[in-house]
């Protein structure tokens, strides 16, 4: 017959439950950019080839370490130029901007002069690159 547990083995017991049960297995902590994603595998990469034929990345069945390790620098590579491309061409999207506003408007004023100088005939518009719609526009049906 097994012996009732003491005070003291109770308590020591409890608290070990306790310690196990808010023990976890771990989580992998995950670099959440590109660069650091690249970093990690670089790293990986690096352990990985000093292992050697005793590496454990070895038993990797979907992946082979030997044919995407070699990828990761031409990757960062790639990703560094894309960001300094994605920064030029915010630069130019700056540009655009500037000049379009003022091109938006001057095209919209000269379409209303035109249309006020040929009230009679608007199909001369189109001379002007400009798409006339003289066509009555369809009844929208209001929700309620």
């Amino acid at each position: 017959m097994m012996q009732p547990f003491s005070p003291l083995q109770r308590l020591i017991r409890n608290k070990y439950l306790i310690f196990m049960k808010s023990r976890t297995r771990g989580r992998i902590a995950y670099p959440r950019t590109v660069m650091g994603m690249l970093a990690l595998a670089g790293k990986m990469y690096e352990k990985h080839q000093a292992d050697g034929a005793n590496s454990v990345l070895n038993m990797l069945n979907d992946y082979d370490w030997s044919v995407t390790g070699p990828t990761i620098k031409e990757c960062a590579a790639n990703h560094e130029q894309a960001e300094a491309y994605a920064k030029k061409a915010e630069e130019f999207y700056k540009a655009r901007d500037l000049a379009f506003a003022d091109i938006t408007a001057i095209v919209q004023n000269s379409g209303s002069v035109l249309k006020g100088v040929y009230a009679k005939n608007p199909k001369v518009l189109g001379d002007y690159g400009l798409t006339v719609n003289d066509s009555k526009q369809p009844v929208k049906e209001t929700t309620v």
